[in-house]
């Protein structure tokens, strides 16, 4: 015969009741607040409802008889995202071994680990409008806008596994009087290789969906076209040039995932 005692109940997230409901109602009037206080035009939003209505009408069926223009701005994008992810890759792996404390003097630390946070601190399309800005539209843009990218991710979680590495090989190379140079690529490179081909390939096909969005600032590629569809009111046009988007990175997500698979 089971007695109350051996009933498991789930202790709540909060165990003061006063404590954990006074958390609830300070949530719920807070996003009552946020709602009665943002400037939304309820009308506009009404009107909007209307033109988006025109907009999917005008979408279908999707219009592919501009395929060699729609092939030319994807072929740019895959061009863009692979140059990005081979420069950023090689501009991640020394800034990851200067920001990794286990392996960098506290000062050239601190600098890898600026370098990481400013190439993380801004969306790309922020970055976008930074180097078009400076260089001009055009897939340019776009290779140094996802090269900062690249690192900002690629950097960062290199760096953390370089810190999580055995340090057994590294001493056994220093006590050997090994350069420090040696010691890096016979010590602790076969440690981080396989981490590193599988933050590329997940890094490339990141950087294949950021090339369609950085794209419609001007920088490049298919995101560009699609930009252009939409400014011509060409509805039918760009939603082809969405399904090709969303079609390349369901097969870029399945190729990658395979890979990163057969490498773990």
């Amino acid at each position: 015969m089971s007695t109350a005692r051996d009933t498991w109940r789930k202790q709540p997230f909060i165990a003061n009741p006063l404590l954990r409901y006074g958390l609830y109602a300070a949530i719920a009037v807070y996003i009552v607040t946020t709602f009665a206080t943002l400037p939304i035009d309820w009308d506009r939003m009404m009107q909007g409802l209307s033109r988006a209505g025109r907009i999917f009408g005008g979408a279908f069926p999707p219009s592919f008889q501009r395929s060699e223009l729609l092939i030319d701005g994807f072929m740019e994008s895959l061009k863009i995202a692979i140059l990005a992810t081979v420069g950023g890759i090689l501009l991640s792996i020394p800034i990851a071994f200067m920001a990794a404390r286990n392996i960098a003097p506290l000062p050239i630390y601190y600098f890898g680990r600026a370098v990481i946070i400013i190439a993380r601190s801004f969306h790309p399309v922020i970055v976008a409008i930074i180097f078009v800005k400076a260089v001009g539209f055009g897939p340019f843009a776009g290779v140094l806008t996802l090269i900062v990218y690249s690192i900002g991710f690629v950097a960062k979680l290199l760096a953390e596994k370089i810190e999580e590495i055995d340090p057994g090989p590294v001493e056994a190379m220093k006590a050997a009087g090994a350069p420090f140079l040696s010691t890096l690529v016979y010590a602790v490179f076969p440690q981080i290789m396989q981490r590193q081909i599988g933050l590329g390939i997940y890094q490339l096909d990141s950087n294949l969906r950021a090339s369609a969005v950085v794209g419609i600032v001007g920088a490049g590629g298919i995101g560009a076209t699609l930009a252009n569809a939409f400014g011509r009111y060409d509805y039918d046009f760009a939603l082809a040039i969405t399904m090709v988007i969303v079609g390349a990175i369901l097969i870029s997500e399945a190729v990658s995932g395979a890979i990163r698979k057969r490498i773990a």
